[in-house]
Protein backbone atom coordinates (compact mmCIF):
# COMPACT_ATOMS: atom_id res chain seq x y z
CA UNK A 1 0.00 0.00 0.00
CA UNK A 2 1.31 3.31 -0.62
CA UNK A 3 1.08 6.20 1.30
CA UNK A 4 -0.16 9.53 -0.37
CA UNK A 5 -0.70 11.46 2.48
CA UNK A 6 1.78 12.18 5.24
CA UNK A 7 0.90 13.93 9.26
CA UNK A 8 3.27 14.93 11.89
CA UNK A 9 2.04 17.37 15.38
CA UNK A 10 3.84 19.33 17.51
CA UNK A 11 2.41 21.14 21.00
CA UNK A 12 3.35 25.00 20.69
CA UNK A 13 3.40 27.30 23.36
CA UNK A 14 0.72 29.59 21.71
CA UNK A 15 -2.44 30.25 21.76
CA UNK A 16 -4.37 28.83 18.88
CA UNK A 17 -5.30 31.93 17.66
CA UNK A 18 -1.83 33.10 17.08
CA UNK A 19 -0.30 30.08 15.32
CA UNK A 20 -3.57 30.80 12.97
CA UNK A 21 -2.47 34.22 12.28
CA UNK A 22 0.94 32.86 10.94
CA UNK A 23 -1.08 30.40 8.72
CA UNK A 24 -3.17 32.88 7.10
CA UNK A 25 -0.58 35.39 6.23
CA UNK A 26 0.77 35.03 3.04
CA UNK A 27 4.44 36.14 4.49
CA UNK A 28 3.85 33.56 7.08
CA UNK A 29 4.23 31.01 4.96
CA UNK A 30 7.37 32.21 3.37
CA UNK A 31 8.74 32.70 7.18
CA UNK A 32 8.03 29.07 8.47
CA UNK A 33 8.96 27.06 5.13
CA UNK A 34 11.68 24.66 6.12
CA UNK A 35 12.06 23.45 2.16
CA UNK A 36 13.94 26.82 1.09
CA UNK A 37 11.77 26.80 -1.72
CA UNK A 38 9.27 29.89 -0.99
CA UNK A 39 10.89 32.72 -1.55
CA UNK A 40 8.40 35.50 -1.29
CA UNK A 41 4.77 36.37 -1.14
CA UNK A 42 1.70 38.80 -2.46
CA UNK A 43 -1.31 39.35 -1.08
CA UNK A 44 -3.10 40.05 2.18
CA UNK A 45 -4.07 37.63 4.76
CA UNK A 46 -6.49 35.38 4.17
CA UNK A 47 -10.04 34.94 5.04
CA UNK A 48 -11.74 32.20 3.63
CA UNK A 49 -12.74 29.36 1.35
CA UNK A 50 -11.58 30.66 -2.48
CA UNK A 51 -9.06 32.98 -0.94
CA UNK A 52 -5.61 33.70 -3.22
CA UNK A 53 -2.23 34.69 -2.58
CA UNK A 54 1.01 34.49 -4.68
CA UNK A 55 4.53 32.93 -3.67
CA UNK A 56 7.54 32.83 -5.55
CA UNK A 57 9.41 29.82 -5.56
CA UNK A 58 12.88 28.45 -6.40
CA UNK A 59 12.76 25.25 -6.81
CA UNK A 60 16.80 25.09 -7.18
CA UNK A 61 16.67 25.49 -3.39
CA UNK A 62 15.49 21.82 -3.32
CA UNK A 63 18.03 19.98 -5.87
CA UNK A 64 15.75 17.96 -7.76
CA UNK A 65 14.09 19.37 -10.71
CA UNK A 66 15.40 21.98 -12.62
CA UNK A 67 12.78 24.45 -12.92
CA UNK A 68 14.33 27.38 -11.26
CA UNK A 69 12.45 30.28 -10.46
CA UNK A 70 8.47 30.32 -10.57
CA UNK A 71 5.48 31.32 -9.25
CA UNK A 72 2.08 29.84 -7.38
CA UNK A 73 -0.78 30.70 -6.56
CA UNK A 74 -2.37 29.39 -3.14
CA UNK A 75 -5.64 28.22 -2.84
CA UNK A 76 -7.61 28.12 0.02
CA UNK A 77 -9.94 25.13 0.01
CA UNK A 78 -10.40 24.62 3.33
CA UNK A 79 -11.05 27.47 6.22
CA UNK A 80 -12.03 27.39 10.00
CA UNK A 81 -10.73 30.41 11.80
CA UNK A 82 -8.04 29.09 14.77
CA UNK A 83 -8.97 25.40 13.85
CA UNK A 84 -8.05 24.63 10.09
CA UNK A 85 -6.71 25.64 6.84
CA UNK A 86 -5.72 23.93 4.30
CA UNK A 87 -4.88 24.97 0.01
CA UNK A 88 -3.93 23.65 -3.20
CA UNK A 89 -1.53 25.57 -5.45
CA UNK A 90 -2.26 26.64 -8.89
CA UNK A 91 0.45 27.40 -11.53
CA UNK A 92 1.90 26.97 -14.59
CA UNK A 93 1.23 23.43 -14.48
CA UNK A 94 -2.69 23.19 -15.43
CA UNK A 95 -4.87 21.32 -14.79
CA UNK A 96 -3.47 21.99 -11.24
CA UNK A 97 -1.66 19.27 -9.79
CA UNK A 98 -4.54 19.48 -7.00
CA UNK A 99 -1.88 18.35 -3.98
CA UNK A 100 -3.74 19.22 -0.95
CA UNK A 101 -1.36 21.11 2.26
CA UNK A 102 -3.09 21.84 5.67
CA UNK A 103 -2.70 22.40 9.31
CA UNK A 104 -5.14 21.71 12.43
CA UNK A 105 -5.43 23.36 15.48
CA UNK A 106 -6.81 21.87 18.92
CA UNK A 107 -6.34 24.32 22.16
CA UNK A 108 -3.87 22.44 25.12
CA UNK A 109 -3.03 22.65 28.11
CA UNK A 110 0.49 24.29 26.92
CA UNK A 111 -1.11 26.10 24.11
CA UNK A 112 -1.74 24.45 20.75
CA UNK A 113 -1.57 21.11 19.38
CA UNK A 114 -0.65 21.53 15.60
CA UNK A 115 -0.97 18.74 13.15
CA UNK A 116 0.68 19.65 9.70
CA UNK A 117 -0.78 17.46 6.49
CA UNK A 118 0.75 17.01 2.65
CA UNK A 119 -2.02 15.17 0.77
CA UNK A 120 -1.43 13.84 -2.52
CA UNK A 121 -4.20 11.55 -2.90
CA UNK A 122 -6.22 13.20 -5.76
CA UNK A 123 -3.38 13.96 -8.01
CA UNK A 124 -3.93 13.42 -11.03
CA UNK A 125 -3.00 9.81 -13.02
CA UNK A 126 -0.21 11.84 -15.70
CA UNK A 127 1.64 13.27 -12.49
CA UNK A 128 1.35 10.49 -10.57
CA UNK A 129 3.46 8.33 -13.12
CA UNK A 130 6.22 10.30 -13.01
CA UNK A 131 7.15 9.37 -9.53
CA UNK A 132 7.90 12.71 -8.11
CA UNK A 133 5.39 12.64 -4.82
CA UNK A 134 5.58 13.27 -2.25
CA UNK A 135 7.26 16.70 -3.02
CA UNK A 136 7.74 17.54 0.43
CA UNK A 137 8.98 15.09 2.84
CA UNK A 138 7.47 13.88 6.08
CA UNK A 139 10.57 15.65 7.75
CA UNK A 140 10.25 18.73 6.21
CA UNK A 141 6.77 18.82 7.85
CA UNK A 142 8.56 18.33 10.84
CA UNK A 143 11.16 20.91 10.45
CA UNK A 144 8.29 23.57 9.24
CA UNK A 145 6.31 23.18 12.58
CA UNK A 146 9.35 23.95 14.65
CA UNK A 147 10.34 26.66 12.98
CA UNK A 148 6.63 27.88 13.20
CA UNK A 149 6.96 27.68 16.65
CA UNK A 150 9.92 29.60 16.93
CA UNK A 151 8.09 32.46 15.51
CA UNK A 152 5.15 31.97 18.15
CA UNK A 153 6.30 31.24 21.27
Amino acid sequence: MTTERFEVQRQIAAPPAKVFAVLCDPQGHVAIDSSGMLQSADGAPVQGVGDKFVVHMDREAKGDYPLGKYDVTVIITSYLPDEHIEWTISGAIQPPIMHLYGYRLAPSETGTLVTSYYDWSQIDERYRDRGIFPIIPEAGLRATLGILARNVE
